[in-house]
């Protein structure tokens, strides 16, 4: 039985066969228990509606399974996005023996942690702009 949809083929993932982008963008995010995880993964799904890249399992990568974590070791660019400086993301791509690349954390952008899951457009903008600078710096 396979442990991931690209059966661990990173050379199809790599072609847009599967999980990982075709010369786009991996996106993957932090999707915890509070405002800045929600902004994070809100950010990753406008920015792969508009086609700036593809969301990503991050939880894959932090279950090991291969061909998630072959994919992020391979895909020419990724962006990362942690809520906060407790970087769950962070330590789970440490955790897999992956590089991290794209990182950025929202707390670092000067929006504040809380409980309060209201989202507002000024940050998912600011997110997302974030982002695309971090993507860029791959290039």
């Amino acid at each position: 039985m396979s442990d991931s949809c690209c059966d661990g083929n990173a050379r199809k993932a790599q072609a847009g066969d599967c999980c990982a982008p075709d010369g786009n963008v991996m996106l993957l995010s932090c999707s915890g228990g509070s405002n800045v995880g929600q902004l994070a993964n809100q950010a990753c799904v406008e920015l792969t509606q508009e086609g700036f890249g593809k969301i990503f399992c991050l939880a894959g990568i932090g279950g090991k399974l291969s061909g998630f974590v072959r994919s992020a070791k391979d895909v020419p660019r990724m962006v990362v996005l942690d809520g906060c400086e407790v970087g769950c993301a962070k330590a789970i791509f440490k955790e897999a023996g992956t590089l991290l690349r794209g990182y950025v954390v929202l707390t670092d952008l000067g929006i504040s942690k809380n409980k309060d899951f209201a989202r507002k457009r000024e940050d998912i903008d600011q997110v997302k702009a974030a982002a695309k600078q971090a993507s860029q710096a791959q290039v």
